[in-house]
Parts: C-alpha cells; sequence; structure tokens
C-alpha cells in the first residue's frame, strides 16, 4: 500500500523492518499492527466479480488493547466509540483502493471520536439588546392593536 495523507513510513526499529502507522490528529499514530483486516465478497449485482472476488474490506481497531492510545484517549474512545472502532468499504471493485477508503474511514471515526468538546460558556444579553427587544414588541403591539375591527364611529 502507497502511503498517503493517512499513512506514513517508520525508520526501522527493534521490533522489525519498515513498519507503516495511521495518523489520527496531530497527537495520535496508530501502527498498522494494530488494525485487523479482513476480506469479503461484497455481494450486490456485478456478475460472476463480484461473486467470487474478495473485494470489500473491513478495518477493526481494538480500543482496549491498543498500545498507542493514551490513557485520556482510550477513556474518551470508550465513552464515545465503544470497545472496538470498525469501518468497512465495497464500493470499488478494486481490494487496494477499498483499503484505503475503509482506512479513511477509520481514521475519520477516530478523529471525531477524540475531538473535544470547547466548554460553554453562558452569556446574558446586554443592555442594548434588551431595550432593542422591549421596542420592537411595543412597535409589534401598536401595530396589532390598531387592526381591530371598525368602531361604529368609523
Amino acid at each position: 500500500m502507497a502511503p498517503d495523507s493517512t499513512t506514513e513510513d517508520l525508520q526501522p526499529s527493534e521490533e522489525g523492518p519498515y513498519r507503516q502507522r495511521l495518523r489520527v490528529g496531530r497527537s495520535l499514530l496508530i501502527p498498522l499492527d494494530e488494525v485487523e483486516w479482513r476480506a469479503t465478497t461484497s455481494g450486490g449485482p456485478g456478475g460472476q466479480h463480484a461473486n467470487r472476488a474478495s473485494s470489500r474490506v473491513e478495518v477493526r481497531f481494538d480500543v482496549v488493547a491498543s498500545a498507542s492510545l493514551g490513557p485520556r484517549q482510550r477513556a474518551r474512545l470508550l465513552e464515545r466509540i465503544g470497545p472496538v472502532v470498525r469501518a468497512s468499504a465495497g464500493e470499488d471493485r478494486s481490494q487496494a483502493r477499498n483499503r484505503q477508503v475503509a482506512l479513511d474511514r477509520l481514521v475519520t471515526r477516530l478523529a471525531e471520536g477524540l475531538k473535544t468538546q470547547p466548554v460553554r460558556r453562558p452569556t446574558a444579553p446586554t443592555k442594548g439588546s434588551k431595550e432593542r427587544r422591549l421596542a420592537d414588541k411595543r412597535t409589534r403591539s401598536e401595530t396589532k392593536r390598531t387592526r381591530g375591527k371598525p368602531g361604529p364611529d368609523d
């Protein structure tokens, strides 16, 4: 598989020759050794190719067993996504293309699970906005009050 925006080459290490890893945001790199792959037939229309070729790809990432996650990242993913993150792709005839699409989907799901929500600070309306709101209410009230049925002298 050729490196792209989500995978990076590693330098040789004690574990073995060159390996690749997924980049999820700025703070997380996941070795591809921690990702499980499964290829199946894609199903649906397509004749003999769809019935015989294992072009649908499912990738699976075990959050609990991962050594690349920090304690906060692991806790956040367990809370938001669960113990196992899955992504699959089977739209393309090529298994290699489906592998890349499935990896991209996995990275997207992990990135969404790791996002922190900004803390919302409650604010009070300004004095000017209160005055404008009350002036608009008075104007609208006057408009509706003058719409009444005509009196006997009108």
